[in-house]
């Protein structure tokens, strides 16, 4: 097992308050690969609970911060928004920027095959520490945790979002350009039943062209067709680069 490299107070410090229940704090940072390696009588559960609520509280505050905000919008809108907000990509880089990773309680292996920068395992702490500060303080400290960094991400990103979406961007070009209809296939579904991921792969006249992941089949395929233009050199504000995810359902990988 690895301990944290730094004190759970720095990161109460940081927040500006600190927990009444430092335990449940403490159970957001346990991966499960420390458990693993533990002896039984440690008493912490891991964070994967926490993760869980974290998960459905965060989209709460989300949909509510964007409803407020976009009243004359409408529900498909505002679903792509918050769609845009709680995607792992960017929980990831919040968890970067609070610098998470060095909380973390991991396993050997967790911790030498990077687990403490992994985005997957940044994200899935982050929304781990919501449900940890909504169960200590409820919405409204939840609220004051996460306000600041919604609304500066929900300017970044809502140009692109309140745009058409990936996939009706990247069918209009490719029925106008090439004449056929983007096909999407799951090639990967992983994870537990709470927390699957999907990875999607579009084709066009059977040639594939961009790949994504996503907690869902429609977030992976938008993310696949992001991809896709950026791979015709269409405009994807979208578009996150993934050479790992690239490489191993290329053209050539799934001839």
């Amino acid at each position: 097992m690895t301990e944290a490299l730094r004190p759970l107070s720095e990161f109460e410090s940081s927040l500006g308050f600190a927990f009444v229940d430092s335990l449940l704090l403490q159970r957001a940072f346990v991966h499960r690969s420390y458990l693993n390696e533990a002896d039984d009588e440690f008493a912490i559960p891991d964070n994967e609970r926490l993760e869980f609520l974290g998960d459905s509280v965060l989209g709460f505050v989300a949909a509510e911060l964007l409803f407020r905000r976009y009243p004359k919008r409408l529900e498909g809108e505002l679903t792509n928004l918050r769609a845009a907000l709680v995607r792992r990509e960017t929980l990831a880089r919040f968890a970067e920027e609070l610098s998470l990773g060095d909380f973390l309680l991991l396993g050997h292996g967790e911790e030498e095959s990077g687990g403490r920068t992994r985005p997957a395992t940044l994200c899935a702490t982050f929304e781990a520490v919501i449900g940890a500060i909504y169960l200590d303080g409820g919405l409204a400290r939840v609220r004051e945790f996460l306000e600041e960094r919604l609304t500066e991400e929900v300017e970044r990103v809502a140009p692109s979002a309140l745009a058409k979406d990936p996939k009706s961007r990247l069918q209009e070009w490719i029925q106008s350009e090439l004449g056929v209809t983007p096909r999407y296939k799951t090639v990967l579904t992983e994870g537990p039943d709470h927390a699957r991921f999907f990875t999607v792969q579009v084709s066009a006249d059977k040639t594939p062209y961009g790949v994504g992941r996503g907690r869902s089949k429609q977030e992976a395929a938008q993310s696949a067709a992001a991809m896709a233009l950026h791979h015709f050199g269409q405009p994807a504000p979208e578009y996150i680069p993934n050479p790992e995810l690239e490489a191993a359902f290329s053209p050539e990988t799934t001839e």
